[in-house]
């Protein structure tokens, strides 16, 4: 195994980004649908829920140390593109560099090893709303410069408080592990062959 990133490696991470990213509107869209109100607090956990297999194919597809942290920097980018919070991007970062880190000790293939990088990286979507908890005043005046009514920004921080923080935490902790599994069984199931 090389360990240096080439071109088609480049491609391959950009697919799985696009996908991680499409799914993570898909999670977005049915969030809102099924929880409007709380759906911002829990959507660390239902991104984690739906991703894990798209992160076990990025990983089997480039065992390289580099893959994971450039999924994680370009969603980090995505989000400050959009015009979200200019912290945001430093979950993205720490997540996605940790959880490379983690998985390059089971040299990519360590099943257990690749799923607790997988929880790990899941926190890179705390990014987006860790600054509604830690930095609300700030976040409300990005809120008004993005054009944000008040109402908007009432109902965004009418579930914000300490407890809900530890409920977003504990929730994306538990459906970052069962995306895990989920997503190691899928691969295992339906890609084996492309390891």
């Amino acid at each position: 195994m090389q360990n240096k990133l080439k071109i088609n490696d480049m491609i391959t991470i950009g697919v799985y980004t696009a996908i991680y990213f499409l799914l993570t509107g898909v999670a977005t869209f049915l969030s809102s649908i099924l929880i409007p109100g709380f759906s911002i607090i829990l959507l660390p956990g239902f991104v984690a829920f739906i991703t894990g297999a798209v992160y076990f194919l990025l990983i089997q597809k480039v065992p390289k140390f580099g893959a994971v942290s450039i999924m994680g920097i370009v969603m980090g980018l995505f989000f400050l593109l959009v015009g979200h919070f200019s912290l945001t991007f430093v979950p993205h970062f720490v997540a996605g560099f940790l959880a490379d880190w983690v998985a390059r000790m089971g040299h990519y293939k360590n099943k257990r090893i690749n799923q607790i990088s997988f929880v790990i990286f899941s926190f890179n979507m705390m990014g987006p709303i860790l600054p509604l908890w830690f930095f609300k005043k700030a976040y409300v005046n990005n809120l008004v410069a993005r054009g944000k009514d008040a109402a908007y920004i009432a109902d965004t921080f009418a579930f914000i408080n300490q407890q809900t923080l530890f409920i977003s935490l504990g929730f994306l902790i538990i459906c970052s592990i069962i995306g895990a599994i989920i997503g190691d069984k899928m691969i295992q199931k339906h890609f084996a062959a492309l390891s």
